[in-house]
């Protein structure tokens, strides 16, 4: 019986973030401010990262918010805030057709994801990499890391705010 409520929350959990996933990657298209948009991908990657949290890979997780959540939403904040958005936005052409390639490559993409739900996976052999093997090695590239590469580590992390405070401070207005 406990197991059954385990896996009810697990279902539970499932759906409240595949729902907040898709809620927020719609917003990241739809919103007018790019901050705005940088905001709700970086949820996006947050909810991503809970999915693999309940597929119980906790080191895609990790990854996930440290690479995407963390460094690659940092860059596109930084691009957003070293550009004069409001001045392009001003100037832009409306794209008349936008809207329905848009349309187009989004049906596309959800018939491309229906067809991966019904369709029956191939089969195939075993591959010589088991689950045992493979979480051996993230533990091995986890001590590697955070012992032989610290240092090489905690350099990356200091040069990251240093391009933080730079693009704060080349992006700050003349007043």
């Amino acid at each position: 019986m406990a197991e059954n409520i385990g896996t009810l929350f697990q279902w539970l959990i499932f759906l409240g973030v595949a729902f907040v996933s898709i809620l927020a990657s719609i917003l990241v298209i739809t919103r007018k401010n790019p901050i705005h948009s940088a905001l709700f991908l970086v949820l996006t990657f947050l909810c991503v990262a809970v999915l693999y949290l309940l597929l119980y890979s906790p080191f895609i997780a990790i990854i996930q918010v440290v690479v995407y959540a963390g460094a690659i939403a940092m860059l596109i904040v930084f691009v957003i805030m070293l550009l004069d958005l409001e001045k392009e936005l001003r100037s832009r052409l409306k794209i008349v057709y936008s809207k329905v390639i848009g349309a187009f490559l989004a049906l596309l993409f959800l018939l491309g994801i229906l067809y991966s739900v019904v369709a029956k996976s191939p089969t195939g052999k075993m591959g010589p990499y088991t689950p045992d093997k493979v979480s051996a090695n993230v533990k091995a590239v986890g001590e590697i890391l955070f012992t032989q590469y610290l240092f090489p580590f905690e350099i990356v992390s200091v040069l990251l705010v240093a391009a933080i405070i730079g693009a704060v401070i080349l992006s700050k207005k003349r007043t």
